[in-house]
């Protein structure tokens, strides 16, 4: 059996990451895809970018790594898209949106959010329609299972089996008419959907790390043993926010807020 790590949202959370792959190479897991969203809102994109580079097979594009590294925030002087540089923003630039292979007999595909654009978003646990998002909300999960010109998918492709995806944060694991959706989490920057902005004491269950496992036949198409697993990694936050604190980055507070309460 071959063991696949599915991350996602990593959010330029370095502490976060290094307990990941930690875990990871302690279940010596070898293939590791990245769903994209690596870098923005964290201390150290540089370092993220650095480090997935040499442990990811695949890294796909997200939402915000497509804003950092835009000519635009070249212009406006973000923060991250200053402490990445060029050589790295190009790198971000050319990355793919999407990505599929058969497992188990299963075709599997993945992307950051969609395959309409980097920013639609599927939550099945919670509506964006009352929020600034409404307009990117899919309501129909399988929307999730077309094959778009975005992704170079057209009629003539076959539909996949199974859809992982990430961007909201949230990991969940749905089955719809024979088919399954998955959502890895978030690495570095986990949200509860319910969660306030006040820490509590059963905060700790819902800021953990988060990523996915897939296990099964890789590459093969013959029906076999498959499971999807969602795995939750306990990190140091205090060290990360040392890290922050310590930066020159601003809206520091409003990051060490949602590291430590998970909220939305």
């Amino acid at each position: 059996m071959d063991k696949i790590a599915i991350l996602s949202d990593i959010h330029a959370n370095i502490t976060a990451l290094k307990a990941v792959l930690s875990d990871i190479k302690s279940r010596k897991i070898n293939r590791i895809i990245c769903l994209g969203d690596s870098i923005f809102k964290g201390v150290s994109p540089d370092l993220t970018i650095d480090i997935i580079k040499k442990e990811c097979e695949i890294i796909l594009l997200g939402n915000c790594d497509e804003f950092i590294a835009s000519q635009k925030a070249l212009e406006k002087r973000f923060w991250s898209r200053i402490k990445i540089g060029e050589e790295r923003a190009k790198f971000i630039r050319n990355l793919p949106v999407s990505t599929e292979f058969y497992l188990s007999g299963y075709l599997i595909r993945l992307f950051h959010a969609s395959p309409f654009g980097l920013g639609y978003m599927y939550n099945p646990m919670y509506s964006n329609k009352s929020s600034k998002y409404a307009s990117m909300e899919i309501e129909n999960p399988e929307k999730l299972f077309e094959n778009t010109p975005f992704i170079n998918k057209g009629e003539d492709d076959k539909i996949p089996d199974i859809i992982g995806y990430g961007h909201i944060h949230s990991p969940n694991i749905v089955r719809l008419k024979n088919k399954t959706l998955f959502n890895p989490g978030s690495v570095g920057m986990p949200a509860e959907m319910l969660n306030s902005s006040q820490k509590n004491e059963t905060s700790k269950f819902s800021t953990l790390a988060s990523y996915a496992i897939l296990e099964g036949m890789y590459g093969k198409k013959e029906l076999s043993t498959i499971s999807i697993q969602i795995i939750r990694v306990p990190y140091s936050i205090d060290e990360e926010i040392e890290i922050i604190k310590k930066s020159d980055m601003p809206n520091k507070d409003e990051l060490i807020r949602k590291l430590q309460t998970a909220e939305p």
